[in-house]
């Protein structure tokens, strides 16, 4: 199975992808997308849509997993993190890939084992169960490899409810 993880942003959008073979994780791609703060949001995220296809069009995954957006501080981010979101969600939707969308706390209790774990943390926490020589970065890309990891430690719970008939 291929998961390519998405953490969401206009200013740089992370992508990280991790093929697995059973309880075997490897990392296949790790980057960003980034736009140029100097053009118009709607060029921003024309370009950003175009990217996004142009990466699930290469990489061909198996399931998309998009950080869900619950809580902002700053209400500008919010929204250029939900427009973003969005999209990668059309993308994949569009390619007929299925979306499991997670929140940073779920993402980084899954890898970290601390639901309130820093950036480091999951950088760290990335690099071990991946067996990188150095923590991923920028810290965008590991967000979306953890994304990814989480996904696929959540896998054996989620078979096991659906053969339960409940929903995960």
């Amino acid at each position: 199975m291929f998961v390519l993880g998405i953490d969401p942003g206009v200013s740089r959008c992370g992508y990280g992808g991790v093929r697995s073979q059973g309880r075997q994780w490897q990392a296949v791609c790790a980057g960003v997308l980034e736009s140029d703060p100097g053009l118009a949001l709607p060029v921003r995220l024309a370009g950003l849509r175009r990217d996004l296809a142009e990466l699930f069009e290469a990489l061909r995954p198996d399931v998309v997993v998009v950080e869900r957006v619950l809580f902002q501080v700053n209400a500008t981010t919010a929204m250029a993190t939900g427009q973003a979101s969005g999209l990668a969600l059309a993308e994949a939707a569009a390619r007929g890939c299925p979306v499991v969308e997670y929140s940073a706390n779920e993402v980084k209790l899954a890898v970290a084992g601390d639901g309130a774990a820093g950036k480091r943390a999951v950088q760290r926490a990335v690099a071990d169960q991946l067996r990188l020589p150095a923590p991923p970065r920028p810290p965008d890309a590991a967000d979306a490899l953890a994304l990814a990891l989480c996904h696929l430690a959540s896998l054996p719970l989620r078979r096991a409810l659906a053969a339960q008939g409940v929903a995960p």
